[in-house]
């Protein structure tokens, strides 16, 4: 169904709906209607972005922040394992009980990295949880 509207336009915007309605398959009822519920879609959308725009906001944030923690764990592994290499006398071929030992020890970490994933568990949180308790 449809309704009768009367409507008060400026002459320039009459001139251009006249331009418009001018061309085959269209007319002037079309036109603004078409118009005008392009413009109510985007009102409402409008809405949609400023709601979302807090959050978004937010979310970007803590991606940063969270960027910015993966980078100081990165740098820091990276100056402890370039600390490590350059202290640590490298094992003699012959000396395969130190390897053994040595590979036994790298195992040991990875499973323990593992686990503490697997669990959740932060060891630098309990360091920090610990620290508070002193």
């Amino acid at each position: 169904m449809k309704f009768r509207q009367n409507l008060y336009i400026d002459q320039t915007l009459s001139d251009a709906l006249d331009d418009l309605a001018r061309k085959p398959g269209t007319n002037k009822s079309q036109i603004v209607s078409d118009a005008l519920a392009a413009y109510l879609a985007r009102k409402g959308t409008k809405e949609i972005d400023d709601l979302l725009k807090g959050r978004l906001d937010r979310i970007s944030r803590e991606i940063g922040h969270a960027r910015r923690d993966i980078e100081v764990l990165l740098e820091s592994l990276s100056l402890f394992v370039r600390y490590q290499l350059t202290v640590t006398a490298p094992l003699p071929e012959a000396d395969t009980a130190a390897r053994a030992v040595g590979r036994e020890r790298f195992e040991a970490f990875v499973n323990q990295v593992g686990r503490q994933i697997g669990s959740g568990k932060r060891s630098i949180g309990a360091i920090e949880d610990a620290e508070a308790g002193r």
